[in-house]
């Protein structure tokens, strides 16, 4: 037997003189919701209505859930929820995409790992420098540990000029 209650209210009450937050704000209605052994995707549904927003939910995601909270805001009961089912979302241009955390996870990792990627994959360059005032040989260490892993640093003492190559 499925039990399902939902009510909202605006958590901003408009009062003469006020500013109130426009429509849509998010975290902005209070709800009260009382679901027994509801299946997670109802639930976000559910929460997708009453916080207007759109939302993907990856295949395979399934939990059942029974929670009871009165007067939260939606967003924090969005996120007890997904929580407690060992979910998570990321938001990509208004559109909430429900997967494992542990997808998410690997999802960021990769995205990190393929900017890194294309970062030290752009053309090197190189840049010539006559100093003055300075060894070239004993800025040439310091100045390597301020480049890529791609970069480099050569010096010539005969005219105390430091050649640095790194990406452009």
């Amino acid at each position: 037997m499925r039990t399902l209650a939902l009510a909202v209210a605006l958590a901003v009450p408009a009062t003469p003189g006020s500013l109130a937050s426009p429509p849509g704000t998010p975290g902005e209605a209070l709800i009260s919701i009382d679901f027994k052994d509801a299946d997670i995707q109802d639930v976000i549904l559910a929460l997708a209505e009453v916080g207007q927003f759109q939302v993907v939910i990856d295949p395979g995601v399934a939990c059942k859930l029974t929670l009871k909270l009165k007067d939260v805001r939606w967003d924090t009961a969005l996120d007890l929820s997904l929580r407690s089912c060992g979910l998570g979302y990321d938001e990509e241009n208004a559109i909430y995409r429900v997967a494992p955390t542990a997808k998410l996870t690997a999802e960021r990792a990769e995205q990190r790992r393929l900017a890194e990627e294309r970062r030290l994959n752009r053309p090197l360059r190189t840049v010539r420098y006559r100093l003055s005032y300075a060894k070239a040989a004993e800025l040439a260490p310091v100045i390597k540990k301020f480049l890529s892993p791609r970069g480099d640093v050569v010096y010539d003492a005969r005219t105390n000029t430091l050649y640095i190559t790194d990406v452009h």
